[in-house]
């Protein structure tokens, strides 16, 4: 698979220790993604892990919040989330997020985009 069209951000642009970022830390990098969604035409958004999956709902004032889930789908006013577990060697290494799991889900957001 080969991505085009892609672009990748972070919902947190600094390694806190323990790479846990406080509410803070996330509040305050939160106006820099939003930025960056304003300059581009995203149709979809994979959110790798459920801070991201936070992130985006917050980006685009979801609420309620739906749960994160792998494979889960929700459409905003604007692009439609899509959650993905973290590919993280924690979960690729233990089987948790598999090859095929991340190609299926990148490949609905190729669709999603497709159909925009």
């Amino acid at each position: 698979m080969r991505l085009f069209d892609t672009w990748i951000s972070a919902a947190v642009r600094c390694a806190p220790p323990q790479n846990k970022p406080t509410p803070t830390e996330r509040d305050a990098c939160l106006p820099y993604a939003a930025r960056e969604f304003e300059l581009l035409d995203a149709r979809a958004i994979v959110c790798l892990g459920a801070f991201s999956w936070d992130a985006a709902l917050r980006l685009h004032n979801v609420s309620p919040k739906p749960k994160f889930t792998h494979d889960a789908e929700h459409e905003t006013s604007g692009p439609t989330l899509l959650g993905c577990y973290h590919v993280s060697q924690q979960n690729t290494f233990t089987g948790v997020l598999t090859p095929a799991m991340l190609d299926t889900v990148l490949l609905r957001a190729k669709k999603i985009s497709e159909q925009g």
